[in-house]
């Protein structure tokens, strides 16, 4: 069990094993020497510390924080979600979608899939894109009868 006192000269709170009752010590706070007192009831009790009041949050004191003040009111930093596409079908906005396949695009070795779809979307205008989504497809070369994997777009747009 510890003997827990504090140091006459600088009020440090201190803890020694009963067994080094009566010998002489060096405060390692203030390099006073201190004898240890015997063990009594005083001194063998748990000294109980508030971990909360010995923190450096307890000891820094109150915050006293400034709302900004602005000429004009800030602009909103959340911009509200696109309707859902449910509710545009319900208000009489007309949506199509165009799929665009890369194999339909190669002409003679030569791939034209970029400029067809940039051709689209200039012609349909960029504002009335909704969605542009990829997509994977499976489908049988001509030519040598394997499967193919290829790639292609849909582009859902208002018109």
């Amino acid at each position: 069990m510890d003997i827990n006192f504090k140091c006459r000269q600088c009020e440090q709170d201190l803890s020694v094993d009963a067994a080094g009752a009566g010998s002489e010590i060096q405060c390692p706070a203030c390099g006073t020497t201190i004898v240890i007192p015997a063990a009594s009831a005083e001194t063998l009790t748990p000294h109980v510390v508030n971990p909360i009041s010995t923190s450096a949050a307890a000891r820094e004191g109150p915050k006293h924080f400034a709302v900004p003040q602005h000429e004009k009111a800030a602009e909103s930093l959340i911009t509200k979600p696109n309707r859902p596409l449910e509710a545009a079908a319900h208000e009489g906005i007309q949506l199509r979608i165009k799929c665009i396949r890369h194999f339909d695009c190669v002409e003679v070795g030569k791939d034209h899939f970029d400029e067809i779809v940039t051709n689209f979307i200039n012609k349909i205008g960029e504002q009335s894109i909704v969605k542009i989504e990829t997509f994977n497809y499976s489908h049988r070369d001509l030519e040598t009868r394997d499967w193919v994997t290829d790639y292609g777009v849909f582009i859902l747009y208002r018109s």
